[in-house]
């Protein structure tokens, strides 16, 4: 365990800790309308698409003996859980840096920081610390790159954005520690998961209409060809004891593919879409192989 600032009293008191990025699609919001399918024990936790980690981090309060694997295809998202977990002092020195630039000129030190975002640096601390200043200050703290893996998302409006919170980051620090964090494709982390494992799954949306899917957070698809593979490989894992709870849009698609699961609704808000008119709370549905 790396050493870490001393815990304050808030931190003793075991606070749960919270996602330390915004992240579209994030599942903080759905923790309550998950909590009667969770198993009533975990001893192994899988998740093959991270994003914000609202679900480990509530999990890992819940039992912190959890082992877990956290794993995600985008690479800088895993860089940034690694140094939370390994050097969240020194990131949060480079936070305080990036704010005070930011707050200094705030247009022309954004898109400076954004423009560098592939430029190659030698410091995971540097990497770690951009993506959270870019996420916690661009438009919706969307995380969206093009073709060729560019951070393309314009300047939010923020008027004093707050880039952490320390007990929060500290908390979300000791949670990580000995856990599993990979960059690593789906397949292969639901391939790995055994009898008696809990998975949760939160893969890219399928879009609710030809329009609606206008992000991605990797320079790779999520298209229908990878949205049958999962569900595959996520029934297959059923069938071998893993005990699995899948997110995705209620779309005829979806339900097709799970049709052999347990498939419940829960309601979710839509804050991001380009017609204002379909922003607000929307049916998802929360996919599980037990009644």
């Amino acid at each position: 365990m790396p050493s870490l600032p001393p815990a304050t009293k808030k931190e003793n008191g075991a606070v749960e800790p919270q996602p330390f990025l915004k992240w579209v699609g994030g599942k903080s919001q759905l923790i309550a309308q998950f909590d009667g399918f969770f198993p009533s024990k975990i001893e192994r936790y899988h998740e093959p698409f991270l994003g914000g980690g609202a679900i480990f981090f509530h999990l890992k309060h819940r039992w912190p003996g959890m082992k877990a694997s956290l794993c995600d295809n985008n690479a800088e998202l895993i860089n940034a859980y690694e140094v939370v977990r390994d050097h969240p002092a020194a990131l949060m020195t480079q936070l305080d840096q990036h704010l005070a630039g930011f707050l200094a000129d705030r247009s022309a030190y954004y898109y400076a920081v954004r423009s560098r975002h592939n430029a190659a640096v030698s410091s995971s601390i540097a990497r770690a610390a951009r993506l959270i200043f870019l996420n916690k200050t661009c438009f919706n703290g969307l995380w969206r790159v093009n073709s060729r893996g560019e951070f393309n998302v314009p300047m939010g409006a923020y008027k004093n954005p707050r880039l952490y919170d320390r007990d929060n980051l500290l908390a979300a620090s000791r949670a990580l520690q000995g856990v599993k964090l990979a960059v690593q494709d789906f397949r292969k982390t639901v391939v790995e998961t055994k009898r008696g494992d809990f998975a949760y799954i939160d893969p890219p949306y399928v879009p609710l209409s030809a329009t609606a899917s206008f992000t991605s957070y990797t320079k790779d698809n999520f298209g229908p060809v990878e949205q049958r593979e999962l569900a595959c490989h996520v029934v297959a894992a059923a069938k071998r004891g893993v005990t699995l709870m899948l997110s995705n849009s209620d779309t005829p698609l979806v339900r097709e593919l799970y049709r052999d699961l347990t498939i419940h609704t829960v309601r979710a808000r839509r804050a991001i879409n380009s017609d204002a008119a379909k922003r607000g709370s929307i049916n998802e549905v929360l996919i599980v192989n037990r009644s």
